[in-house]
């Protein structure tokens, strides 16, 4: 196997250098905006904000993997750059599948959560009508719709409410807000599944093992669209708590603060988030033989990993 990670500076890219069974790949290349790795070293420059560039580099490298964990994740600032959101997520997954269909190379290529409307009140099957409500929603339907346009084999994988002990993330901006201030107001009213990158990066090198030695007909049954969350939800609320009563347990933080709930219109933001955000995840199950644990698993996972590593 000769994988291209995309995006490996970013909060999911890192985990996957982390891990050592995609490392483990002598053939792995790995790929950043500016070609500089955050971990060490130098890899291959792949900027997604222009998609033209890409085929030169899929040329070079001749993946039969390509890992897509490079994205325009600003949520709030794409309400103003839609444009460039559009290109980032939508165009060039499309040159990326593109370029895969052509030379028989499988895309794994993460979505998200946002793609729904959030209106309804049970879990999000995999087939449920998409309808976004933000700019970086409808970016992200556009990269989905143009890999399955391109023809080329893919694993679609949305996750939602991602979080990692490195990064910029919601359980780090709690443990920071929480180390400065006695009280903390928290939105209550939105309800998703906090998954670790961790979780993420064991499922889809699961996946890939499943992928590999199956047949051309077992893969049209596995190719396709799936949510790779962590089973359970909460609220944003709920995962404050559950964050700072984990933190105190591991040393983190010395003390608590009260974590108020409020509504999400107490919270204004620039873009509009959906209020349920729970997907159910039984077909990527099912397909792949995985079991997805509980979210409070994960938490306390990173949360541990934290501690060990502020110990030294």
């Amino acid at each position: 196997m000769r994988p291209l990670l995309l995006g490996a500076n970013g909060q999911l890219g890192r985990t996957f250098l982390d891990h050592g069974a995609l490392a483990a790949h002598t053939d792995l290349v790995s790929a950043s905006r500016d070609g500089v790795l955050t971990a060490g070293g130098t890899g291959e420059v792949a900027d997604l904000s222009m998609p033209e560039s890409l085929p030169a580099l899929l040329d070079r490298v001749q993946p039969d993997v390509i890992v897509n964990a490079a994205a325009y994740t600003a949520v709030d600032r794409a309400e103003q750059e839609e444009a460039l959101a559009t290109r980032v997520n939508g165009e060039a997954v499309g040159v990326l599948g593109q370029w895969a269909a052509a030379h028989g190379a499988l895309v794994i290529h993460y979505s998200t959560d946002y793609v729904f409307d959030g209106s309804q009140a049970q879990p999000y099957a995999v087939d449920a009508p998409t309808a976004p409500v933000n700019a970086y929603g409808r970016s992200k339907l556009a990269g989905e719709e143009a890999l399955r346009r391109s023809g080329a084999d893919h694993l679609i994988f949305r996750t939602a409410w991602v979080y990692a002990a490195h990064g910029h993330n919601f359980l780090r901006t709690m443990l920071r807000l929480g180390a400065e201030r006695e009280e903390l107001r928290v939105v209550a009213d939105q309800h998703g599944a906090p998954t670790d990158t961790s979780l993420i990066v064991n499922a889809t090198l699961a996946a890939l093992a499943r992928w590999q030695p199956a047949s051309a007909t077992e893969r049209q049954s596995l190719r396709g669209t799936h949510h790779l969350v962590a089973s359970g939800a909460t609220t944003w609320h709920g995962f404050a708590t559950a964050i700072f009563e984990q933190a105190v347990a591991h040393g983190l933080l010395p003390r608590a603060p009260h974590v108020l709930p409020i509504a999400s219109g107490e919270f204004p933001t620039p873009a509009p988030r959906p209020v349920w955000s729970v997907l159910d995840n039984t077909l990527l199950q099912t397909r792949f033989g995985l079991t997805l644990p509980d979210w409070r698993d994960g938490l306390g996972n990173v949360i541990g990993e934290m501690a060990r590593s502020a110990r030294g």
